[in-house]
Order: structure tokens, then C-alpha cells, then sequence
């Protein structure tokens, strides 16, 4: 017993934020409930973004009812790739990312061949709640793919890389990027065995790079050197961040965004309770970095000023 008071010590004083004291001593208290359905919804997150001129990607259609389902195929009529995923979802569960489809079949961003009884199913379940915070009934939602910019070609396995933000106060505290690995089925997340990339938040280079918990160098599936990942477009990144705690009131949150080759930096969705896993990425505790904020930064100043203090401290 006495050897976890001493690591949890030990975690305390490297500004180590844990889940209790985040939930309690952050979360609730500049996250007003009220302000949760502005980011579990995806579809209203999407709407209050793009009234602000958030880059997003652009939405094909939703599907509400069941008996909609059978309205699949016209709805995604003239596109060959397109993303499927839970209004309501978590965690990147029931995301299901199609790569290609001819008119007959659905190729996903894992490699797997689908039907239209398949991908009418992965609807269907969407709708339960399957996928869903809570399990509750949902919508889901299509949207167009984004075409990731070249930059990152070699830095995931398949999937597309985003940039986790976290924003307190409206200022861009600490980031990581997150890269698609074979383990991760094509997707950047964490927990199922992405890589996890601590970034500068300067100047959005990498600082250090960890697989499950562990640090590494080198990509698992392509070799890439981690170490040599920057992020263009960087104060764009940081500055949906910012305007993200803008447009929802959210004191602490975090902002994922991705880099599509055409239209630049776009905002995925919004958390309203982001993980602490990007602390193992940076080698850092955030704690520290809260303290710093609430300490010394300025209050009052707009998204883009805030961006500006954080680039030029």
C-alpha cells in the first residue's frame, strides 16, 4: 500500500494530472453540463463550426431512422469514398471508413471487402446506440473523406493522422499528434495501439513518441522517424483549438484536427473530457502546465491573440 502512495507522490510532484483530479479539480469545474451536448453531438458541433468558419469536412448526409437505411446508397451517390460514424460516439468506435466503392462494393480503410448488407448492418448498429455514449439511440452521420495531405504519407499505417489539442481557458496547453498503425485497424487512437506523438506546442515538432506507454523512434508498420514529424500550417492547428473554447464555453477540452491536402487544417470533433495520455506522450505533466496558465497568462484576449501569446512566450 505504502509503495502506491509513494508513486502516487511521485506522479504529484511531476505535475502528473490523474483522472480523479482532472475530473474534479477540471472538469467540473469549467465544463458546465449544460455545454456537453454542444460536442457529443457531432452534427451540432459541425453546424456551430462552420458558423464560425471552422474548416470541417463537408457532411453528405445523415441518416436519422431505420427505414432510412435503405437510402444509403443515394445518399453516398457519386461518391467513391466516404466516412460513416456514430453522432454520438467515442473513442473512434463505430468510425467505419470507406476507401472505395465501385458500385457494387465497399473497400474500407482496413483492407476488408464489404457488401451493401454489411454496411447497411454497420448503419443499423450505429442507430441502436451501438457505438453510442451511454448506448442510447443515434444518428449517423456521412461525411466526406479527408484527403490527408502528403506531408504525413509516411507517418501512419493507412489511417488518417490527427492532432489532439488540449485548450484551457481558451489557451492551446499541450498537443500530440496520433498515427494509424496495422495494430490500430487504420486508426488514430491510442488504446487500440496507435502512436502517440508529444508536439511542441511552439512549433508544432515532435518532442518524443510513444507505443503502448512506451517510447519509440520509429513507425511500426512504415519505419518513418518519428523525430523528424513537423506539423505545417501550425498556428491554424492551435488557432481552431482556440476558437473551439470560443464557440462552446468549454474551459477545458480537447480539439482533434487533421490536415486535408486541399483545404488545409479542418476540425474532426470536439471532447469535452479528452484523455491524459498525451502526458505519457510529452513526457510532461499537464498540471504543471494548467498551473501556468492560471498563473500568469492574460485574460480577455480574443482566440487569435491568445494563439499569438502561446507562439511568441
Amino acid at each position: 500500500m505504502f509503495s502506491w502512495i509513494k508513486v502516487a507522490k511521485q506522479l504529484s510532484e511531476n505535475g502528473v494530472l490523474g483522472m480523479n483530479d482532472r475530473n474534479y479539480s477540471v472538469i467540473a469545474k469549467y465544463n458546465k453540463r449544460s455545454l456537453y451536448t454542444l460536442v457529443d453531438d457531432k452534427v451540432k458541433t459541425k453546424k456551430l463550426a462552420n458558423n464560425i468558419n471552422i474548416n470541417t469536412p463537408r457532411m453528405i448526409g445523415i441518416i436519422e431512422h431505420q427505414y432510412e437505411v435503405d437510402n444509403l446508397l443515394k445518399i453516398v451517390e457519386g461518391y467513391q469514398t466516404f466516412v460513416i460514424k456514430p453522432a454520438h460516439g467515442s473513442g473512434g468506435k463505430g468510425v467505419l471508413v470507406i476507401k472505395n466503392y465501385d458500385g457494387e462494393k465497399f473497400y474500407s480503410a482496413a483492407g476488408e471487402v464489404l457488401t451493401f448488407k454489411d454496411v447497411y448492418q454497420h448503419v443499423s448498429n450505429t442507430l441502436s446506440g451501438l457505438f453510442s455514449l451511454g448506448g442510447r439511440y443515434d444518428v449517423a452521420l456521412i461525411e466526406e473523406t479527408v484527403n490527408f495531405s502528403d506531408v504525413f504519407k509516411n507517418f501512419s499505417y493507412h489511417g488518417i493522422p490527427d492532432v489532439r489539442v488540449i485548450v484551457y481557458k481558451g489557451y492551446p496547453a499541450m498537443v500530440m499528434m496520433r498515427l494509424a498503425t496495422k495494430e490500430s485497424d487504420g486508426k488514430a487512437n491510442l488504446h487500440q495501439g496507435g502512436v502517440g506523438v508529444g508536439l511542441d506546442v511552439k512549433t508544432g515538432e515532435t518532442l518524443r513518441a510513444v507505443l503502448h506507454n512506451k517510447p519509440v523512434t520509429i513507425h511500426p508498420d512504415t519505419g518513418a522517424n518519428l523525430m523528424d514529424l513537423k506539423v505545417p500550417y501550425w498556428r491554424e492547428h492551435l488557432l481552431i483549438g482556440a476558437l473551439a473554447y470560443d464557440m462552446t464555453g468549454l474551459g477545458y477540452l480537447g480539439a482533434d484536427i487533421v490536415s486535408d491536402k486541399n483545404r488545409g487544417p479542418m476540425m474532426l470533433e470536439i471532447n469535452a473530457r479528452p484523455g491524459l495520455a498525451i502526458q505519457i506522450a510529452n513526457g510532461k505533466g499537464l498540471k504543471t502546465r494548467l498551473k501556468e496558465i492560471d498563473e500568469t497568462y492574460p485574460t480577455g484576449l480574443s482566440a487569435e491573440e491568445r494563439v499569438d501569446y502561446v507562439l511568441n512566450k
